[in-house]
């Protein structure tokens, strides 16, 4: 929607958001982005909505949010503007960050655009902390500073509960893949108590929308969905939905709502990702593996490349030997379907920007 957002928009996708099987299946946040406000702050130094928007202010949404079961979301910026050019929380932490209690927000997207060249992007991202744990209201901290000056280094000491660490995404298989190879080289920096954001998804986002118009990019096939819904799973991002949910496809409905991929995404061990290795593989042929909570492991198998290639993937360097007395067997997350394996040995073809996503269950030989 860009900053193209008001009231009645915000009310229409929460009464279908409570009704949807997308809330079923765990999605609840509803976060307003950038363009929210008036171009001014009130006589008392307060962020004013933006009137003509809504004409019945922010706690008036928070509250019907609130009774439809859900959770809302708003956005500032650390900087003396946001990335739209309205007024952002630079010197103004401590009474933003009230502000949003009183209207009972319960997640802050905080951008990275307009700061001061006089202060480390940490000193933001800490001032802005400290103010949300003394505004009297549990709020998500998800600090936006798309990965400058290594924010997975320090983003930790913020108190944030999320960071990006990436470029924005772009509705487009390039944007997916590059997020992608980026990510791959930041495993380690994931974990319980601050998440790392790859972004929101782009599944089911219509050719003509904000983010498509915007950026001159044209969209994804469903498989490309498909694998970029895997790939966010299987690394531990939060998931966001990016469309308007009230015209999505029951396609990329059900590529959302997956019951196996969210049950990975959201596995309370939230052990750390690694790649396996592939002998003399292509790099844009990426297998991947964690394991979960109960024992079973997720396994990613990811071509980022244009055309087939065939994947073959031993379990030695998951911990699965010849002499645990155990056999895996993997089932593929999108169809159910079981993998036949071939002396212990996984060989699959994966088309084109394609993937298969299995969980892997070791029982007694």
């Amino acid at each position: 929607f860009g900053t193209q957002i008001n009231e009645k928009l915000l009310l229409e996708t929460a009464d279908y958001l409570a009704d949807s099987e997308l809330k079923k299946a765990g999605y609840e946040y509803i976060v307003i982005d950038d363009g929210w406000t008036e171009q001014e702050r009130d006589e008392n130094g307060r962020l004013v909505p933006n009137r003509e928007k809504f004409p019945h202010g922010i706690k008036y949404i928070a509250d019907y949010i609130h009774s439809k079961g859900l959770k809302m979301g708003i956005y500032s910026c650390c900087g003396t503007l946001t990335c739209g050019g309205y007024p952002g929380s630079y010197d103004h932490e401590y009474i933003d960050a009230k502000t949003f209690a009183e209207w009972g927000i319960d997640y802050l997207k905080y951008d990275f655009c307009y700061h001061t060249g006089t202060l480390e992007g940490k000193i933001f991202y800490r001032r802005m902390g400290a103010a949300l744990a003394n505004c009297g209201r549990d709020i998500v901290f998800s600090a936006c500073s798309w990965g400058m000056e290594e924010t997975q280094e320090w983003v930790k000491t913020t108190g944030a509960h999320l960071f990006r660490s990436t470029h924005d995404i772009h509705n487009s298989w390039e944007s997916i893949k590059s997020i992608t190879q980026q990510q791959t080289r930041l495993l380690p920096y994931n974990g319980h108590g601050c998440f790392n954001d790859m972004d929101m998804l782009v599944v089911g986002m219509n050719p003509d929308s904000f983010i498509d118009s915007e950026r001159g990019t044209h969209g994804c096939s469903l498989t490309e969905y498909r694998t970029h819904f895997a790939i966010w799973c299987m690394y531990g991002s939060p998931l966001m939905i990016g469309c308007d949910i009230r015209t999505l496809s029951e396609e990329a409905k059900a590529i959302l709502t997956n019951a196996r991929a969210l049950a990975i995404n959201q596995d309370r061990a939230y052990s750390q990702l690694y790649r396996l290795t592939l002998d003399r593989g292509p790099e844009d042929a990426l297998v991947v593996a964690r394991i979960l909570e109960n024992g079973d492991f997720a396994v990613g198998v990811f071509n980022l490349m244009d055309g087939d290639y065939r994947f073959v993937v031993g379990f030695d360097e998951m911990g699965i030997t010849t002499h645990s007395g155990k056999t895996p067997v993997l089932t593929e997350v999108f169809t159910g379907e079981k993998a036949q394996l071939t002396n212990r040995t996984l060989n699959v073809n994966v088309e084109g920007h394609g993937c298969r996503l299995y969980r892997c269950k070791l029982v007694e030989q």
